[in-house]
């Protein structure tokens, strides 16, 4: 292709008003530089004069500076990828890579069969040649109720997909599909529409009524040869042979649509596991799909998403080989990273579950700087850097002569042959876990995994289309959203402490991307410094000891100005994403919760582990909710309903300040002293702590008002007050 025909399938930009954002963060930094001055000059030489405390706040408001510059990072270069698909289709349509999809589940209680086969259903359906895509369904919990469920999906695709093909439907989740309630464009569609609905409602009436009562029916144990595999050899969940069964192969002219189209591969597996061995939680699940993929597919790309994460976009895998396939751009490009989003968010997103910053503003700024991380679904990879390969400037992948795979044989026979790929002892002595496929010992396999290419040579690329790609479940309830941020900050920590990105990375990626891995490894230590703030504070104005300048001096501008000017910017930054100032506030009450619970526990935690006091743990996140919580959920009431040691901490810390504040309205009652003069030296401490009290509204709903079941413990409450007043009367006398 000569230069005078080459055109691009994808662009970048650069975001607007650079300048004028690098000008304002200038001034934050000058009026940081302010404070840091005040306190090193005006440090009280004695201890009942708020020594201690003023240092701690110190040492608290220098590592909220450090952090400070690093979100700075993250936004210094921001950019966004759009791709041009128009180009590809163009150019490629008859030599597009193999697509191998891995979707991965771990629990049929937690992650129901039905929730996942839709996942499954809607990867089925990309609009892609079928005979370049196979799927694969990895389910660590080796149930027979998924293999089952997946049977069923099986068959009703040969309805479902022509069906899409027919009328270009999106999103191709059946389940999400019908929950839109889209008007059919004519009497032969609305027709069809009936007709395939009836179809998937009678479909998920058998899978759910199977789960329920945890029994195959004989009559469809016979339908299919693999239900045998469960009387076998299979013991429990974490002691069974591998069992893998093609139920597509692609091969079978007999497999077909109703329309007479190919169908994709669809392959269940259920890896080996031995209580004696460790399974390595999903990245050893990952692995065992790389190894078993490469003898039944082969797909040159992998695409992994999480059981819940159905595709929303039947172009997405179009998209991304925009960046793998540029003739000119794309020689360093390991993988295409999308967002991950909602679809069960509520308007003001409660729980800040949208990852809204996250993802529309702080991942492009990882991609100006040199890539987003890997964040373990949404993911297209290129499977041999995945497996491994450094980077080479003479590394060139040639896409019209891809490598074939041995097929040959019967599909028990290609059973056989992969089967062995998934067994508990395969990856002895290898190098599986550390130099190829996803890496052990991290709760973020995924994010030290990304880190690791990139550290070979390799870049990333955050594709964020104004269609979704991907969307998911969020957590429903407070606990759970706490739980999977522990998880998160537990295993960024774990990274920084093992592999750090400031020397692991050196000379590997560039320094701005080192600092944004940091943004994110430095999660759990931020509990520290934001306890102290959360604390200290509000029990120093109890003796009246002031920590901040007062009112009429002028050291208060830089702190006025830098509180102002960042939460304002931090309302319009959110409100340019899309939110809402009442979600704007809910984050700002998940900033705190996840800071002072999650982040505080998966500090400690870490510790316990270095030394020796704990083990790794994989959490899932539970996908089901009752009735009532998700009643609740939809009207944006927080859920407390269950007595979790991080809520003991949340209720504990709300009640300290809750007390201060009460006893400085009962002292400026009483004029004890005057008011102007209390305003005057206390202001920031009264103003912290007043916002502490204002942010913890449904906390003190929860504890004094609620009757549901989702109220606070009557457990933890008194354990919180307890604590709470123990303090409170410490520092009073």
């Amino acid at each position: 292709m000569g230069n005078d025909e080459y055109f691009p399938l994808f662009e970048t930009k650069q975001a607007k008003g650079r300048l004028i954002y690098r000008v304002f963060a200038t001034s934050i930094f000058v009026a940081i530089c302010m404070i840091w001055i005040y306190r090193a000059t005006f440090m009280p030489m004695k201890v009942e004069e708020g020594r201690w405390g003023w240092i701690v706040l110190f040492m608290a408001e220098i590592w909220f500076s450090f952090y400070w510059f690093l979100t700075q990072v993250l936004r210094w270069d921001c950019i966004y990828r759009y791709s041009f698909k128009d180009r590809l289709n163009k150019r490629y349509e008859n030599e597009l890579p193999k697509v191998d999809i891995f979707v991965c589940t771990a629990d049929p209680v937690i992650e129901p069969p039905i929730l996942v086969i839709n996942t499954v259903l809607s990867v089925m359906a990309y609009d892609y040649p079928p005979e370049k895509l196979s799927i694969y369904l990895s389910d660590d919990g080796g149930s027979i109720l998924t293999f089952y469920a997946l049977f069923e999906a099986s068959q009703f695709s040969k309805n479902w997909l022509p069906y899409c093909k027919k009328y270009n439907v999106e999103p191709r989740s059946p389940d999400a599909y019908f929950k839109s309630m889209p008007k059919p464009a004519g009497t032969t569609h609305s027709t069809h529409l009936a007709s395939i609905k009836k179809l998937y409602d009678e479909m998920r009436n058998r899978v759910e009524t199977v789960t329920s009562l945890c029994q195959i029916p004989e009559e469809v144990r016979a339908q299919h040869r693999g239900f045998s595999k469960w009387d076998d050899t299979y013991t429990s969940k974490r002691d069974h042979d591998t069992i893998l069964q093609i139920l597509i192969d692609g091969r079978n002219k007999g497999e077909i649509d109703d329309q007479g189209y190919q169908l994709p591969k669809l392959v269940y597996l259920a890896r080996e596991k031995r209580p004696q061995h460790s399974h390595n939680f999903k990245a050893g699940a990952m692995n065992s799909l790389l190894r078993v993929s490469s003898e039944i597919s082969n797909g040159l790309i992998i695409l992994n998403v999480d059981c819940d994460m159905y595709s929303n976009n039947s172009q997405s895998i179009r998209d991304a080989l925009c960046f793998f396939m540029d003739e000119k751009k794309s020689q360093d490009i390991g993988f295409v990273q999308f967002p991950q989003n909602f679809c069960n968010t509520t308007k003001n997103d409660i729980y800040g579950s949208s990852l809204q910053i996250i993802s529309n503003v702080e991942f492009h700024g990882l991609d100006g700087l040199g890539g987003p991380l890997y964040i373990g679904t949404g993911c297209f990879h290129q499977r041999e850097i995945l497996c491994g390969r450094k980077y080479s400037k003479e590394y060139k992948i040639d896409w019209k002569n891809q490598n074939a795979v041995n097929v040959e044989g019967t599909i028990d026979e290609l059973e056989e042959r992969a089967k062995l790929l998934a067994s508990c002892t395969y990856e002895l002595n290898s190098q599986w876990g550390k130099e190829m496929g996803l890496k052990y010992g991290c709760a973020v396999e995924d994010v030290i995994t990304g880190l690791a290419i990139q550290c070979r040579g390799w870049k990333s690329v955050y594709l964020n289309p104004k269609r979704k790609a991907f969307l998911g479940l969020g957590a429903t309830t407070l606990e759970d959203t706490l739980v999977q941020h522990k998880r998160w900050s537990e295993g960024d920590l774990q990274i920084m402490l093992t592999n750090f990105p400031l020397w692991y990375g050196h000379k590997k990626i560039n320094l701005g991307l080192q600092l944004g891995y940091c943004h994110y490894c430095f999660w759990a230590i931020n509990s520290l410094a934001t306890l102290c703030y959360c604390t200290i504070p509000s029990l120093y104005m109890l003796g009246g000891i002031a920590l901040f300048p007062e009112l009429s001096s002028p050291w208060f501008l830089p702190f006025a100005y830098t509180i102002i000017t960042s939460y304002t910017y931090s309302l319009a930054e959110f409100l340019h994403t899309g939110g809402t100032v009442l979600a704007w506030w809910n984050e700002q009450r998940m900033w705190l919760y996840k800071r002072t619970s999650s982040y505080l526990f998966a500090f400690v935690d870490t510790i316990l582990k270095l030394i020796g006091f704990s083990e790794m743990k994989f959490v899932i996140t539970n996908k089901v909710a009752d009735e009532d919580v998700s009643q609740r959920y939809e009207k944006e009431i927080m859920e407390f309903g269950v007595p979790s040691p991080m809520f003991i901490m949340l209720t504990t810390l709300a009640f300290i300040n809750l007390f201060s504040f009460a006893i400085l309205i009962k002292t400026l009652l009483l004029g004890e002293e005057k008011i102007r003069m209390i305003i005057e030296r206390l202001n920031l401490q009264i103003l912290i702590c007043g916002v502490l009290v204002l942010i913890n509204i449904p906390l003190f709903k929860a504890v004094f008002i609620r009757v549901d079941k989702g109220k606070m413990p009557i457990s933890v409450t008194v354990k919180a007050v307890v604590v709470a007043v123990t303090i409170v009367l410490y520092f009073c006398y």
